[in-house]
This record gives structure tokens, sequence and C-alpha cells, in this order.
């Protein structure tokens, strides 16, 4: 096994025994070899699963590297915290370049067992104030949570609520604010009677969207709808209910779809895009998007899924959805459980969740602070 090089601690004041590491990236053929990696993954892991009762976003050392990279929209950074020798908290911070660089995520992960030492709150002193030397102004992060005894916070939306749990009183005394709610939700394929249920819808949102026709493609994009989704991915960063975050309004082009399918490829994802595609003119107006990455029977995750706003009241939502779902059952059988996260307030959505089957299964909070 490899060891971590160049792997020198940040001086930073941080409770007795406890470091802060950078993370050097090792060559992908290193991956699974490489010590800093093979920890960071584990406990990256293990921080998700406490944090929401879920192994869903496991990743092997191999499939999280490619995550890990900075592309040419982002740029990505990680750390280990370690107690002693070991390893117990991870921490990311990512610049987004689509607004120049002045919005980033920063996700500070410690596990259970070494929490309440004030690790976290060191930690954070250091990220804004790396944060405010790069010119960064907004800070994000999105958290997840399990249900607790706790009093419920409320963001100003006004829709849902998570626990004020260690996660929440953490953000809440640094200076964060919760903007949003998000429901996750679950669909579980069990009983034969579900296929023709789910076409029955298909066949109902197939009628009320007679002027649009559904295509399906497995990533890589084929050329032909580079442009398309490309312009599809740029409105799904101004369409889709943001509250107050802020979030910065992405420019989606040919390459840089090219960009994220190298990206889910390289993470071991399989990938189905299935779109609506306007008949008279040819463009593609709505999608949806299911992965899967692992075995067979592994969890499949509902990404994406947006309706241009000059193309609603036509039922697109769920034909995309149904048509989705239909398809990739068909193809993966063994794969009998699909994820999805959907803002609380984005009813439209939600009640096409609902109708098709989806039950919530937990909620997880978007949090932001405005740097001074």
């Amino acid at each position: 096994m490899t060891t971590a090089q160049n792997e020198t601690p940040v001086v930073i004041d941080l409770p007795a025994g406890a470091t802060l590491h950078p993370l050097v990236l090792p060559a992908r053929a290193d991956a699974g070899r490489d010590a800093a990696l093979l920890a960071y993954a584990d406990v990256r892991n293990r921080c998700l699963e406490q944090a929401s009762g879920r192994d869903v976003d496991a990743f092997t050392a191999e499939e999280l590297l490619p995550l890990l990279t900075s592309d040419s929209h982002t740029t990505r950074r990680q750390w280990r915290i370690l107690l002693g020798e070991r390893t117990v908290g991870v921490v990311v911070f990512t610049v987004l370049h689509d607004d120049g660089g002045a919005t980033a995520v920063s996700v500070i992960s410690v596990l259970k067992q070494a929490q309440g030492r004030g690790i976290g709150t060191a930690v954070a002193a250091h990220l804004e104030h790396l944060a405010r030397t790069e010119g960064v102004r907004t800070l994000q992060v999105w958290t997840e949570h399990v249900p607790t005894d706790d009093p419920v916070l409320v963001p100003p939306t006004g829709f849902g609520s998570i626990p004020r749990d260690h996660t929440s009183r953490f953000l809440l005394a640094q200076g964060w604010t919760l903007e949003q709610i998000d429901r996750v939700s679950e669909y579980r394929w069990s009983t034969d009677d579900q296929v023709p249920a789910l076409r029955a819808q298909y066949e109902t949102a197939q009628a009320a969207a007679a002027d649009y026709r559904v295509v399906q493609w497995l990533l890589p994009t084929p050329d032909e709808r580079l442009a398309g989704y490309a312009w599809m991915k740029s409105r799904m960063s101004t369409d889709a209910p943001d509250a107050d975050m802020g979030s910065p309004e992405e420019t989606w082009d040919a390459d840089r779809v090219r960009e994220q399918d190298e990206r889910w490829l390289d993470m071991g994802y399989t990938v189905q895009v299935t779109a609506a595609e306007h008949i008279a003119t040819g463009e593609l107006c709505a999608y949806n998007e299911l992965s899967r990455k692992g075995a067979d029977d592994s969890v499949t995750e509902q990404n994406d899924t947006l309706v241009l706003a000059e193309h609603r009241g036509h039922r697109l939502g769920l034909l995309v959805k149904t048509a989705g779902l239909l398809a990739w059952h068909e193809n993966h059988p063994r794969s009998t459980r699909v994820v999805t996260y959907n803002a609380e307030e984005n009813r439209p959505m939600l009640s096409i969740n609902e109708q098709i089957g989806f039950v919530p299964i937990g909620y997880g909070g978007a949090w932001k602070k405005v740097l001074a």
C-alpha cells in the first residue's frame, strides 16, 4: 500500500492531538492503494451514513477519485482530520467558477466519536479565512438528518423542517442560515402490478403531450443531443427552486456535457437520460436522469428532472419520469429502490413523485453563510 506524500499538516489552532492534512490525490491507477485516499473514503462514507442513516452515497476510493478532482468549472480541495494517526473527519472546499469564484461549497464531517472537542469549530475558522482570502463571498452546504427528539428548524420558505440536532446547532453557532429543506423520497419495486399501473400513468401523460415524443439515451450523450441537453442543464440551475441560496447560474455547452459524462462514467455509473422532444421544432424541453453504480441490485438514483417553463402544462414531468422508470426497470430489474431529492416547496415535482408512488424517507437542509 502506498503512503501519503506531501501531506504536511496545516498550521491552525486545533485541539490537542488533532491535525489537518491536505489530501494529495494519487494517479487513478494508484487510487486503490493510496493509504490517505482509502482512509478519506472510509471516513467520508461513515460520516454520511451516521448523518443520514443510509449508505446510498458510499464510494470506494476508485469511485470517489473523479468526484474529488478539479475541472474547468470547479476547484476542489480536500483535507483529512486526524486524531493522532487515526482519520476522524474529512473536509471539502469547492469553489464554483460560474460566478467568478464568489460561491463555494464548504463541508466539515467528523465521526460522532470525535465530535464535541472543538475540531469542527477550528476547521471552520480556517476554511472561512481561506474563502475570504480567495474572494469567496458566499458559502453553501447541504446536510442530511435522521429523526430525533430535538426541536425542529423551519426555513424562511415555510416548507418542511429538520431537527435542531448536533449538525444544525453547529452551523447555527457558526453563523449559517437554513434556507431550504430537501425531501428524500424512495420508490420501491415490490409487486408485479406496478408495471401496468406505471404504464397507465405514462399513457395518461402521453395523451396530454400529443405534441411531444420521448427520446432516451445512455451516457455518453450522443452528439446530436449535446446542444439540447446542455441548454436544459443550464436552465436547471435557474428554474429549479433555490429559495434564497443564491446559487450561481451555470453555463453549459457541449464540452461541459462531455466533461460531466466522463466524470459519471469514470465513477462507474450507468446513466439513462429520458427527454421530451417538441415534435414541431425538435427542441428538447424536459428531461429526467436515472443512474446506478456497482452491483446490479444497487440503489438507483433519480437525479435531475426539469420541464422548461415555456413547455409546462402538458404533463411532461410525469411523461419523462414514468417513461424513464419503465425503461430502467426493464433493463435493471434487480435495482428495486429508487431514491430522489426535491425541494419541499417544489410541489409540482413532489405531486408527480407521490402520484407515481414515491414516499418520504428523510429530509435534508440547504444552508448558506454570507461572509463579511
